[in-house]
């Protein structure tokens, strides 16, 4: 193993600057500019299209709530589902009762295949309530959900989250609020991945306007939810059930995406246009 000597020490505090009980975080930053920057890209495919802005700042409003909500739920059912089946009311409130006490905890565990449900499901009932296509919308949004994911990732290396497994490469990261251990940086190998992934789809989008409905849907599931599955074997897992099993978690979750994504790609397009 790497001597823990010539490792990349990070220990940069998560809290940026504090006024009072009020702290502005880099996670909370990286997702503001995850918004942000998503938000400038659709702008841009809006008008290109015809598609008015109003339409965008609606989906703009179902987006970010599709993916607090289900990101949330997500940790909570997939990850701690004993514990918070048990407390249910701390799955949307940022407090909990600890000896006879409020205290504040904020919202502790997001899932990004929750929050990728969220969204599907807010885009689902956003196409219904504005009679816009929901394969239109969808080969759209995930021209900039990679570049948003890898924002979140940059995030999570910020606060020492999502850490790697041990590791002997020369950039090997020494998480020294976690612990003294070289480990693989799985969050940067996971923002590099989602950046390629954007650049792929971005440039498909480019080349060919019209693809067939779902197309661009399909690739996305494959190369995101496949990225994913290979660089969880460089992550620890976030939770001890985990331990006893062959592929973690986040790898059982990320297969069904994927076979989505296969039936997308390779379903004849009658079938899908609308």
């Amino acid at each position: 193993m790497i001597s823990i000597l010539t490792a990349i020490h990070w220990n940069i505090d998560p809290v940026i600057f504090e006024i009072g009980s009020f702290g502005l975080r880099y996670y909370a930053l990286c997702f503001l500019a995850a918004f942000v920057v998503s938000y400038i890209l659709m702008l841009n495919i809006f008008k290109k299209e015809g598609k008015s802005q109003e339409l965008l700042d609606q989906l703009s409003i179902y987006i970010f709530l599709g993916t607090l909500i289900g990101a949330r739920l997500g940790h909570c059912l997939f990850y701690e589902f004993d514990y918070y089946i048990q407390h249910p009311l701390e799955m949307i409130l940022p407090f909990r009762m600890i000896n006879g006490n409020f205290e504040l905890t904020g919202f502790q565990g997001l899932a990004s295949h929750g929050g990728a449900i969220g969204i599907l499901t807010a885009l689902w009932l956003f196409s219904r309530k504005t009679k816009t296509d929901f394969m239109w919308i969808t080969d759209r949004l995930i021209l900039v959900v990679p570049l948003a994911g890898a924002f979140v990732r940059l995030g999570n290396f910020f606060n020492s989250e999502i850490i790697g497994l041990p590791a002997s490469v020369p950039w090997a990261v020494v998480f020294e609020k976690v612990d003294a251990v070289p480990r693989h940086p799985a969050q940067l190998y996971e923002a590099l991945a989602y950046v390629v992934i954007f650049v792929i789809l971005w440039t498909m989008y480019q080349r060919n306007r019209k693809p067939k409905a779902g197309y661009l849907f399909g690739v996305f599931l494959v190369l995101l939810f496949g990225a994913r599955f290979a660089l969880e074997f460089f992550k620890e897992n976030q939770e001890a059930f985990e331990d006893g099993m062959k592929f973690n978690m986040g790898q059982l979750l990320s297969i069904p995406f994927m076979l989505g994504g296969l039936y997308l790609i390779f379903r004849k397009p009658k079938e899908i246009s609308k």
